[in-house]
């Protein structure tokens, strides 16, 4: 079997990460880590996302953003999915996660049934890694080898979680400081990555202030499209339920695809970071977002580079960290043991 133009571009993307002298050298880090240890990983997680989509098609743009917002809060150490201790704040609390982030049960059923299978073996880390490549699989996006070999924190770092994460207020610039912060690009990296809210969902409290009182102007935000403004604020009343859900693509909510580009060019991004990308007077955005939009093949390869890209930033690896039997806790102060965290996960 010959691999993939994308399989080809993640195995090129593995030797440029290993060979460099810079702060992308994880040699630790392997496309075949658990082929002997845990050869079933993927198609476990796999297993676990396909019995949640039957009731609730918007976990794969949940198990995603976890990813994302692990990464980008001292690398890709699964602090994120961490709960408070006396010595520990935990990162669910931070601004941009609270009353947002979510499939932290689904992640635990993961973790369950991989300690069932190889016990102590697969980082929590490792499990966000795969579940967000697998999310995007199976909504029918670009599929890729992972590099695995993370290893899992032993705290959490909120305080930076709320400098470090983008938020759907930020304008360009803000989105690109972030981006820069973390070692990706402001450019394709920035673009390529918010396509994937081409799934999944955002309360209204994300987007409402586009909609009545922009900027403090009294008027809605003017680039987003008149019909489909009316179209929200029936969705989200002022003064109404900030914690109501609509789809992010309008277009394709649960598919992978490039409509989100597409969203774009006509004003329909949902939040004011989306539309940033395209809206912003002379940005060097504008020009990635017209190519994705026309080029479903371009955006998919990119966003295969920029996930690889951002999921190798920063790691824990080799004797670092540990690998925590409940994804919740560090080892030292569990209290549920891998058998317990299976009886409570079924």
């Amino acid at each position: 079997m010959h691999p993939s133009p994308l399989m080809l571009v993640a195995i090129a993307l593995y030797a440029i990460l290993v060979g460099s002298s810079g702060p992308l050298a994880y040699a630790q880090l392997s496309p075949t880590f658990y082929d002997q240890s845990c050869p079933n990983v993927s198609s476990i997680i796999r297993g676990v996302i396909q019995e949640a989509l039957q009731s609730d098609s918007r976990i794969g743009g949940s198990l995603i953003r976890l990813h994302f917002h692990d990464c980008f809060v001292n690398g890709c150490d699964a602090s994120l999915l961490l709960d408070n201790t006396a010595t520990i704040e935990s990162e669910k609390q931070a601004l941009a996660n609270n009353n947002s982030a979510r499939g932290f049960d689904v992640v635990d059923k993961m973790k369950a049934r991989l300690e069932s299978a190889c016990p102590g073996i697969v980082s929590c880390a490792d499990i966000l890694t795969v579940a967000a490549q697998q999310s995007v699989d199976l909504a029918g996006g670009p599929t890729w080898t992972n590099l695995l070999g993370r290893r899992d924190s032993l705290t959490a770092n909120r305080s930076q979680a709320n400098i470090s994460l983008p938020g759907p207020f930020e304008t360009l610039e803000g989105l690109k400081s972030k981006f820069n912060a973390v070692g990706l690009n402001n450019d394709t990296d920035l673009v390529a990555l918010s396509g994937a809210h081409t799934f999944g969902r955002a309360q209204c409290r994300t987007f409402s202030n586009r909609l009545y009182t922009f900027n403090n102007t009294n008027s809605p935000d003017p680039t987003l499209n008149a019909t489909y403004l009316q179209t929200l604020q029936q969705i989200c009343p002022q003064g109404g339920n900030g914690s109501v859900i609509t789809n992010l693509d309008l277009t394709t909510p649960d598919t992978f695809d490039n409509n989100y580009f597409s969203n774009l060019l006509v004003a329909e991004g949902l939040l004011q970071s989306d539309q940033e990308l395209f809206s912003t007077p002379g940005a060097d955005t504008v020009a990635i977002v017209r190519n994705f939009s026309a080029n479903q093949t371009a955006f998919f390869e990119n966003f295969v580079k920029s996930m690889l890209r951002m999921g190798n930033l920063s790691l824990l690896t080799g004797t670092n960290g540990e690998i925590r039997l409940n994804c919740s806790k560090v080892n030292g102060n569990s209290s549920a043991g891998a058998d317990t965290l299976l009886v409570s996960s079924m």
